[in-house]
């Protein structure tokens, strides 16, 4: 039985890519890789990607996540779900709370094509 495609998602397509130095990106994969790119863009997303990163064991709390910012936690909610959306960010709801966990291998496959 043959199996459908899947649809590669930008953590695929850039964990496939040869580093830039080696040879150039194809139209799709900078339009894929860019989506990640972009999500780190904003430096509130970044800081966030920042504080999850350094967490212990690289996961924390949406709630612990607020502090840093002079933002209300909507607003966190809604770059931790960018975040996760992009796929670099995991996340896991206990009880009333939401756990973001970093993709390292999101991470991994971003600095090898920067590379």
């Amino acid at each position: 039985m043959i199996k459908p495609a899947q649809a590669s998602t930008p953590i695929d397509t850039v964990a496939r890519c040869a580093p830039m130095t080696r040879e150039p990106l194809s139209a799709d994969e900078a339009e894929q890789a860019s989506t990640l790119l972009k999500a780190l863009a904003d430096p509130v997303r970044l800081r966030l990607m920042s504080l999850v990163l350094s967490h212990h064991d690289g996961e924390a709390c949406a709630c612990d996540l607020g502090d840093d910012f002079q933002l209300s936690q909507p607003t966190i909610s809604h770059h931790l779900k960018v975040l996760h959306d992009a796929g670099l960010l995991d996340r896991d709801k206990r009880g009333v709370w939401v756990y973001y966990k970093a993709r390292r291998d999101a991470i991994a496959s971003i600095a090898a094509l920067l590379s």
